[in-house]
């Protein structure tokens, strides 16, 4: 089974690009977790036959949202972080984090498939506190479906964990997307039990999932890691491969996969 994450920075645009249709055709997910989808369902006029669509918007038009494509029929699907997992209000001046269309699970036969677009904690990092309640929100309800079925959540995690998951780790400490703040939040979830997929296959750096789109920064992969896939520790020996793939165009991040067993 491949499962791919692609934070796609409006689905509107890829696919008037054409790029979700090619990457579809050649890449043939089995599951596909999308992030910043920026569309709610009924304005993409386009059918994907071969999947069925679990889509979640964000109130605010244009913003947000994630969306899992999945060739196996969900046995249910959840929206949000349940609030019985929320210990501390999720809203800001911003917004409130749980209308924003950032979490989508989806149970299959063997495990549930969870796309997730972290918030982002500003360049002002007006947003790193509430990002930190968010994390502990989002990792408790990924241990509570952990307790009963194995887990996948993958997508745009919004921080580097590791100097090795940025290019120029020394120049952006405790700058947003790497803060020891966000930081920690990547070390709890593997901490909670979880395995980050990628690092079981591939050491150092170099391999990026995001690049800005100023100074030709993925032209010389001047980049980031943000988008992981993240799976029970139990079933991380399922994994047969786990892969970044910055040849896929369309958006300022590249998808990420693995092939489970």
């Amino acid at each position: 089974m491949k499962i791919y994450s692609w934070n796609v920075n409006g689905i509107r645009s890829v696919l008037s690009k054409g790029a979700l249709q090619s990457f579809l055709m050649e890449h043939k997910p089995d599951v596909l977790c999308l992030q910043e989808t920026k569309a709610e369902k009924a304005q993409v006029p386009v059918d994907f036959p071969d999947y069925y669509e679990y889509w979640y918007s964000a109130d605010k038009k244009g913003y947000s949202g994630t969306a899992i494509f999945t060739k196996e029929q969900a046995r249910s699907v959840t929206y949000g972080i349940p609030e019985e997992f929320v210990k501390l209000p999720l809203e800001d001046t911003y917004g409130n984090l749980n209308r924003e269309g950032r979490v989508i699970a989806v149970e299959l036969q063997n495990f549930y498939v969870v796309s997730v677009y972290t918030p982002n904690s500003k360049g002002d990092l007006s947003r790193l506190a509430i990002r930190s309640v968010w994390d502990d929100a989002f990792r408790a309800y990924m241990k509570h479906l952990d307790s009963s079925k194995s887990v996948i959540f993958c997508g745009d995690l919004n921080v580097a964990h590791q100097e090795d998951d940025l290019a120029q780790p020394k120049q952006n400490v405790g700058k947003h997307g790497f803060t020891n703040e966000e930081r920690a939040g990547i070390t709890a979830h593997l901490t909670a039990g979880f395995t980050d997929t990628f690092r079981m296959f591939t050491q150092g750096n170099g391999h990026y999932s995001w690049w800005s789109n100023f100074g030709k920064s993925r032209e010389r992969n001047v980049g980031w890691r943000i988008d992981y896939v993240l799976v029970s520790n139990r079933i991380a020996n399922s994994v047969k491969s786990a892969a970044i793939h910055p040849t896929v165009f369309g958006s300022d991040h590249c998808p990420v996969s693995i092939e489970m067993l």
